[in-house]
């Protein structure tokens, strides 16, 4: 919206104006009164740049400085010039020298004095300023210059952008944007329950010493045990959103374009506006302004009306001509500036919401003209019109990297085209299905058309022509775009020069699956069979290879684990590849090298793929692998690679130290200075000796699983090693899986820290110096090593599958086991090695992964609320969805299975929603466009409906013309016109769904109706409406629909609002933002808060200048800002910090996703801090309103949520209240974490101060006395928890024995009895806060220099008791561990 004006210089490259894009935002950001800065904190006026030398990897060796910076301090002195614009006061306004002209302009399109003036330039002492200049290149611009504002004649162009954007500030607090999905908007509901701003609203005024009562009574829903779930409070109705209506309409006349006479008086177009008085006017807008003339509807007279009142500004003509014109504008200027930033701000992906109220669909001549006009962001205000989408995405890869400025601008530039460009793929591939777009082979079948729109090839995701026949058809033509776009993801990351992938989006809508990307040069002239010069287009019968290619594609051999290998081709000749067989090598007429069909970069999943006469390893045959698949493109996930690649490296150095051990046990010698390596490992040798991997010799025995060794150690090791692996495995699993990694911060996967230390420790005695020596001999390049030891390191290399003999290498060939793919006879043993590799991996994921996930919601460290975090949690550790199944029936078989109730209830509700989706997709295809939401309301009917035979209304057909027969088929892809729909029943329905559960996931649900199925597992149907509709992309009115009706459908096609795209592409990450923020999250750790603070907003900065000012990764940094202040005592900060965590949160992920929940509860804390009680309770039962739709009530956060609640309740004297929600935070607590641990006795501690405080003191004793008894048998007599415990017993016993006794004194001497005063004490709010910091995992630190130092001690200490495993505190988490990790794609 702001760029429609920044629109563009003629001789501006097309990379500059990718970082002109974000100006808009930065600007408004920066200048907006009510946020003093927004990137960073306003202590920041000079920006460091920090050049990094760092070796990107050192974020994790111990207390080390890894990050050795050199910071670049750029002096950004701000100064400020006046600025004088017509009819109004001249005012000051800050700027820097790095700022261009063009960002002052934006400041004065959105300031409310002068929103109104588009066409205008700058100018100084009468010289008019280059837009596209930066200020310092000015020449006599200096502090306390004079700008003045000097009105421009217009054009068309400007005429046109100056009507959209008075369009703009007249629709800018109206929400219809965000409902329907467009522009980048999306929903935020924060203001309403803080009314407002985070001020002093909410503070408790004291009236005279008495404290204002405030009203702390949630709604009946929200408290524990209330079983309605209603859905209206889901969006709360935004008062500031109730219109001001300043015209009635505002839209281009029908007497557009000007005759040529009028054009020659300077006419340039038409409007027809109605004001609010009901007055239609007819306004020409000239050269010089807009006036009134005298056209009317049907008459055309283009004079100037008498009076015509000109104005150079469409606002002030409308002014003068209609008093609530005047009134309304002017009022909703003043709430638009007042809205936080963050509110209006456009988010970088589009985020829909599957609820919506009914919205009044007004006449807006914009949106009718966009609709019509293939507008994609900018176009119409570029020179040269459509984008050449391929060009950018490649040139922006292009530009140099070789300092942090130049990797921001690139990262910068490679980000907003990405987000450009899924914006205009989603767009065209609506209009696609829609038939909106023309087929490039109109004549072919529906399934079978390809489209080109706007420089984007689109295709459907249908088995054309049988080239997916072998691979399971139209299921594998399905899955195919989904595995190339990771592909696509895997290899962007990997970032390697010269080597291209194209732009790649995969859509989801109205069930089709359609990819879109970007077209590569030339490629539509030419046969594919001339083109592709490297790899198969037959999936390996006929195969070819390029030397270009394979040096490209060695780079990325050892950071994606792909090995190069041989194939035969239909000649019987050797042909070498370093990716599968079916990735293409095409040089486009630009001369890029392009690679595309990524769809095997990662090796096939041989659980889902059964092959004649293969065993699978007994771990995976226990499970009842291999399974059979829909298709046969299963492929492995890139963070199962790492983490596999991760374990083995630990069994590598875990077998070289033990023999090393046996050696030293034989020559009980020790070896003299063995030269100590200080970083890990294998990073270094890696390098040195991997020049090219050498085949190992014919004769090595390929060991089946390592323990074939002669060497009896090794194979004690091995197994050892393996039972390790299978407990302690995340220490190996977390450190390197966190989405893509970039090849210099792991060099093919190893451990980040020289060994993952502790459990190796553990596992074999005297296993520390021995270790040392095996780094050492890791380290050395094979040459300078005695014979012994080098033997030591071929035989770990041998039996951890190394493809290399001097050191730690594993890749794949990701061809092993594809249908048509045929081997040279000389790598057989070679390919056997592979397919045991494979056989390991598969084995790898069912035994640890899968455990490893179970372990971790046991303890809490992983705690999945809905399908989305639930998914997200199986993708970190590398399982896939096809997996779910295999993970329920090991909760089901886990003894705990109790405390993962959560877990199951999530896992089977995602797995009903995904078949329901699944069979939705057919569903959906053979539906006309006119019965669409009579369709999808008698799906959701038999899905969710208790109405037994819910009866499908054929929508009365309201033009009624049944003369002509309808003979000629549709020819759009989302055409179909048949009824078929209609004869779906709930009962066969839900058979479909428990068959596809049996047939996809291997999952048994025997429940014929959603009744049965909200009865056996506990599920919750507004939950399912929810999963179904996010996942579908289904927009339903929000309102309550009575599910259980058995008279009448819950849904009618009424209630259809919309349907919407489910899109998913590549996310370009910050690579050096990321590294601050790692490094300051390693820094706070180890309790340098203040380093860590200071990289962190370092951290912000690089954010916001790669992703502009939303994004979630900005999220996770302002949150863990926002906890960082707190804990350093700066509240207000902490408050501003969250308030905006909160609010992109809601605006990037969306209002009731866990992690908004999450970011809402921070906020509470902190409002609570400073004292804004009646606040902090409004957002924690907005949190638990949230959650209760997102999971329902028996949830192990749902606890620490209630506790909050009960804290500030008992804070505020609630105590009945208060009571409810900590005793049902106990009963959680003890569900989950059983009945001993430390959190139930806090539990029972808190309740009991509660009873304390109503004065019952033997409820509050049994309480303290069952919290004492725990830290008793759990921390020991003398630890300092359990005395507190019982001195607080001493307490209440006192306090219950006086109590007694003026009660008995009351019945002996009745009204005359002399009563000592008995303490009632309402709590303090510094103790209510202490305990709420305590439940929410902060340990507080009053910072003077000395108690940094000394908490530095205490961290190490904690870290000690830890593995002791005591544990200080029942925390939350670790006490500084703040678990914020950044979310991965």
């Amino acid at each position: 919206k702001w760029e429609s004006a920044t629109y563009l210089h003629h001789n501006l490259s097309r990379v500059e104006e990718c970082s002109l894009q974000f100006l808009g935002q930065d600007a408004l950001i920066r200048h907006s009164a009510d946020t003093a800065m927004v990137n960073g904190d306003g202590a920041h006026d000079h920006t460091e740049e920090a050049e990094s030398k760092q070796d990107r990897d050192g974020e994790a060796d111990g207390g080390e400085e890894s990050n050795e910076q050199e910071v670049i301090v750029i002096q950004d002195t701000g100064f400020t010039v006046k600025i004088q614009a017509p009819g109004t006061e001249p005012f000051d306004l800050q700027v820097s020298p790095q700022e261009m002209v063009q960002e002052i302009h934006q400041v004065l399109m959105d300031r409310e004095d002068t929103c109104h003036r588009t066409c205008f330039s700058l100018q100084l002492d009468g010289n008019v300023l280059d837009n596209f200049a930066e200020l310092k290149s000015i020449e006599g611009l200096q502090e306390g210059s004079l700008l003045k504002v000097v009105e421009e004649p217009y054009t068309v162009r400007e005429a046109r952008i100056h009507v959209r954007h008075i369009r703009d500030l007249l629709k800018s607090l109206d929400p219809s944007d965000a409902y329907n999905g467009v522009d980048c908007n999306s929903l935020s509901f924060l203001s309403i329950f803080t009314d407002g701003d985070l001020g002093d609203s909410g503070k408790r005024k004291k009236k005279g010493n008495e404290l204002e009562q405030i009203d702390c009574t949630p709604p009946e829903h929200i408290l524990p045990g209330s079983k309605e779930r209603p859905l209206v409070p889901l969006q709360p109705q935004n008062k500031d959103w109730k219109p001001m209506q300043c015209l009635k309409v505002l839209t281009m006349s029908g007497w557009n374009p000007p005759p040529g006479n009028r054009k020659m008086h300077g006419d340039l177009m038409y409007l027809y506006i109605v004001t609010v008085e009901e007055r239609h006017v007819s306004v020409t807008a000239s050269t010089r302004g807009f006036y009134l003339n005298q056209s009317t509807t049907y008459t055309f007279n283009p004079k100037p009306a008498n009076p015509s009142f000109l104005s150079h500004s469409l606002v002030e003509l409308l002014s003068q001509i209609s008093p609530a014109f005047k009134k309304n504008f002017t009022a909703l200027q003043k709430k638009r500036v007042q809205r936080h930033p963050f509110e209006r701000i456009a988010t970088p992906f589009q985020v829909y919401s599957w609820t919506a109220p009914q919205v009044d669909h007004a006449m807006d001549c914009v949106r009718a003209e966009d609709a019509y006009t293939s507008r994609l962001g900018y176009e119409e205000h570029i020179p040269g019109q459509t984008r050449d989408w391929n060009e950018e995405l490649q040139t922006t890869r292009e530009l140099p990297r070789k300092n942090l400025p130049e990797r921001l601008l690139r990262e910068r530039a490679i980000f907003k085209v990405h987000s450009d460009f899924a914006a205009a793929a989603t767009r065209g591939a609506m209009a696609v299905i829609d038939g909106n777009v023309m087929a490039i082979n109109p004549g072919e079948e529906t399934r079978m058309q390809m489209f080109i729109w706007n420089n984007i090839f689109f295709s459907l995701g249908f088995d054309v022509r049988d080239h997916y026949r072998e691979l399971g058809g139209d299921a594998a033509a399905h899955a195919a775009p989904t595995n190339d776009l990771n592909g696509v993801r895997a290899y962007g990351a990997v970032d390697v020069e010269g080597l291209y992938t194209l732009g790649t989006v995969v859509v989801d809508y109205r069930g089709y699956r359609v990819t879109a990307q970007s077209i590569i040069p030339g490629i539509l002239e030419r046969e594919q069979e001339q083109s592709v010069i490297y790899g198969s287009i037959d999936f390996g019968k006929t195969v070819v290879s390029h030397s270009k290619y394979l040096e490209l594609l060695d780079k990325t051999s050892r950071p994606l684990k792909v090995q190069r290998h041989n194939v035969l081709n239909e000649k019987n000749e050797t042909v070498e590849l370093c990716s599968s067989v079916e990735c293409k090598g095409i040089i486009g007429n630009d001369g890029r090298h392009y690679i595309l069909d990524l769809l095997r970069t990662f090796p096939p999943d041989l659980n889902f793929l059964p092959v004649e006469g293969e065993e699978l390893p007994p771990e995976s045959q226990r499970c009842g692998f291999p399974l059979q698949h829909r298709h046969r493109l299963a492929c492995l996930r890139q963070e199962l690679i790492e983490a596999f690649v991760e374990h083995r490296y630990l069994l590598f150095m875990k077998m070289a130290a033990l023999q090393l051990m046996q050696q030293k046990a034989n020559k009980d010698c020790n070896k003299t200075d063995a030269p100590a390596i200080t970083d890990a490992s294998a990073e270094s040798s890696a390098d040195t000796t991997q020049a090219a991997p050498s085949d190992p010799p014919a004769a090595a025995d390929a060991p089946t699983d390592g323990t074939s060794q002669t060497d009896a150690a090794a194979a004690a090791v091995v197994s050892a090693a393996s039972d390790a692996a299978s407990d302690g495995d995340e220490s190996s699993t977390k450190p390197a899986t966190n989405g893509p990694v970039e090849p210099a911060a792991t060099q093919n996967g190893e451990c980040k820290s020289p060994l993952e230390g502790k459990e190796l420790e553990e596992s074999i005695p005297g296993l520390a110096q021995a270790k040392e020596l095996a780094e050492t001999l890791v380290a050395e390049d094979g040459s300078g090593i005695d014979p012994k030891s080098r033997e030591v390191v071929l035989n770990a290399c041998k039996a951890v599958g190394s493809i290399s003999n001097t050191s730690f290498d594993i890749r794949f060939n990701p061809d092993i086991f594809s249908p048509g793919v045929r081997f040279p006879d000389d790598s057989a043993e070679d390919v056997q090695k592979q397919k045991q590799l494979l056989k390991d991996t598969a084995a790898f994921l069912v035994s640890c992964q899968i455990p490893s996930l179970v372990k971790d919601c046991l303890d809490h460290s992983a705690l999945p609320m809905d399908g989305a975090t639930l998914t997200e949690a199986l993708h970190q550790r590398g399982i896939n969805i096809r997996y779910l199944g295999t993970v329920l029936e090991f909760v089901d078989k886990t003894p705990a299975k109790a405390q993962l109730e959560h877990f199951y209830r999530i896992g089977i509700s995602e797995l009903i929603t995904r078949c329901a989706k699944h069979i939705f997709k057919t569903y959906l295809q053979g539906v006309e466009l006119s019965a669409l939401s009579a369709a999808v309301s008698h799906f959701l009917n038999c899905f969710l409906s208790s109405f037994p035979d819910a009866v499908a209304h054929l929508p009365p057909d309201e033009l009624v013309s049944r003369r002509k027969s309808r003979k000629r088929r549709n020819r759009v892809p989302g055409g179909g016109d048949n009824t078929a729909w209609a004869s779906l029943t709930p009962s066969e329905l839900w058979k479909n769904i428990a068959s596809e559960a049996q047939s996809y996931y291997h999952f048994t649900i025997q429940c014929e109706s959603a009744d049965q199925v909200v009865e056996k597992y506990g599920l919750q149907k507004i939950t399912l409406l929810r999963e179904i509709s996010v996942k579908t992309g289904i927009q339903i009115l929000i309102k309550e629909y009575n599910f259980d009706s058995r008279h009448k459908p819950a849904f009618t096609e009424e209630d259809i609002l919309n349907i919407f795209p489910v899109v998913k592409h590549v996310n370009p990450k910050a690579s050096d933002a990321f590294h601050f923020f790692q490094s300051g999250q390693a820094k706070v750790q180890q309790g340098f808060l203040k380093e860590g603070c200071e990289l962190i907003n370092e951290a912000l900065n690089l954010f916001n200048n790669v992703y502009g000012a939303m994004h979630v990764e900005i999220c996770a940094c302002l949150r863990l800002l926002a906890r960082l202040n707190y804990i350093m005592g700066d509240h207000p900060e902490a408050l501003s910090n969250q308030q905006k965590a909160v609010l992109m949160s809601e605006r990037v992920l969306g209002i009731e996703h866990p992690n908004t929940i999450q970011e809402y509860m921070h906020l509470a804390l902190y409002c609570f801090a400073n004292g804004q009680l009646s606040t902090a309770l409004k957002l924690l039962y907005r949190a638990r309103y949230l959650m209760l739709v997102v999971c329902g009530e028996d949830h192990p956060e749902m606890a620490l949520l209630d506790s909050n609640i009960g804290l500030v309740l008992h804070g505020v004297m609630e105590y009945d209240l208060s009571l409810r929600f900590l005793e049902n935070a106990l009963s959680i607590n003890s569900k989950y974490h059983g009945p001993r641990s430390l959190k139930v006795a806090l539990s029972h501690h808190l309740v009991a101060r509660v009873y304390e405080s109503k004065a019952e003191f033997r409820s509050a004793l049994q309480h303290e006395k069952e919290g004492y008894t725990i830290y008793k048998n759990q921390m020991g007599e003398a630890h300092e928890k359990t005395k507190e415990s019982s001195e607080y017993l001493k307490y209440l016993t006192q306090q219950a024995v006086a109590l007694q006794r003026t009660m008995n004194e009351i019945y002996k001497n009745g009204s005359n009895a002399s009563i000592m005063p008995l303490k009632f004490t309402a709590p303090s709010m510094a103790s209510v806060l202490e305990q709420l910091n305590i439940i929410n995992g902060i340990i507080f630190i009053p910072l003077s220099q000395k108690d940094l130092e000394n908490l530095k001690a205490e961290v190490q200490r904690r870290q000690q008791l830890q593995d002791l495993g005591k544990s200080e505190e029942p925390v939350e988490d670790s006490p500084l561990e703040l678990e914020d990790k950044i979310p991965i794609d």
